[in-house]
């Protein structure tokens, strides 16, 4: 699972379509459904922390995690700006460690999805569920076969933002299921590093990155779950909200801790440092 590097610097940019405030609202109302109405939450994969500072912001004590240095310095520039009490870790989530129990685990922008060996999925649900509280809430997003190969497929997207653009060839694998999608970025230099070309044009340095993602079907997921010992309760398609379909190109996933006693948890709802 590679970590973003100077794909990091440009990430927030790309991202400026994804309704954040709105899935925010969303995953806070099903949290509130499924019983975390409070106490802490780990958002795992958090990226430049954007979904751990709104989640923050309805009262959560937010932890982030994410193994990409780079993309923790933006989060942490963040929480600067925000003035928010988070903690960030760096750590891959098929190994992370925390230092108690938490209320509920979210993980969105399908990051499950770079986990791409079954079997270390399941490493990361067994985690969840011997970090979670008893009975407390597994939320995740994962994006579909489906969305790989019908709408992503053997395609390329560009976007040119002025200080900078990218250019994205996807390749989904149908038989090993895998989606390859390398990125070509050209970033404007800035700061002390700007230069001008000899015409008087500014000067873009130029950046490659692989990612890899793989599809997983709902039944799978389901499967990792119960392996974990997760208890699976529901799922939506994150587009409609409805029961996911045929054609959901991303699926909301709600699974709850099992196996932990009350009585045997003590230090709940506290963050140790």
């Amino acid at each position: 699972m590679e970590a973003y590097t100077s794909f990091a610097s440009v990430y927030d940019t790309f991202m400026d379509n994804v309704p954040y405030e709105e899935w925010g609202g969303y995953i806070h109302g099903l949290l509130l459904k499924y019983g975390a109405e409070d106490g802490i939450v780990l958002d795992l994969g958090c990226g430049t922390g954007t979904m751990t500072e709104i989640l923050a912001g309805f009262g959560y004590d937010m932890i982030g995690v994410d193994n990409s240095e780079d993309m923790l310095e933006l989060a942490m520039e963040k929480r600067l700006r925000s003035g928010r009490d988070i903690l960030y870790l760096l750590q891959d989530m098929r190994e992370f460690e925390l230092y108690g129990t938490v209320r509920a685990v979210v993980s969105v922008c399908d990051s499950v999805n770079y986990i791409t060996e079954p079997e270390e999925l399941g490493e990361v649900f067994r985690l969840v569920n011997n970090y979670l509280d008893p009975e407390g809430i597994f939320l995740f997003d994962f994006n579909t076969e489906y969305k790989y190969r019908e709408i992503l497929g053997d395609r390329i997207f560009a976007e040119d933002r002025g200080a900078c653009s990218f250019i994205w060839d996807n390749y989904y694998y149908e038989d090993e299921r895998i989606n390859e999608y390398d990125l070509t970025l050209f970033i404007q230099e800035s700061g002390r590093s700007k230069r001008q070309d000899p015409d008087g044009g500014e000067l873009y340095r130029k950046y490659r990155e692989t990612h890899y993602q793989r599809g997983y079907t709902l039944e799978e997921i389901r499967s990792l779950l119960r392996e974990a010992g997760l208890v699976f309760v529901e799922a939506y398609d994150m587009d409609t909200h409805e029961r996911p379909s045929g054609t959901s190109e991303r699926i909301c996933v709600i699974a709850r801790e099992h196996g932990k006693q009350m009585e045997n948890t003590t230090g709940r709802g506290e963050r140790k440092r």
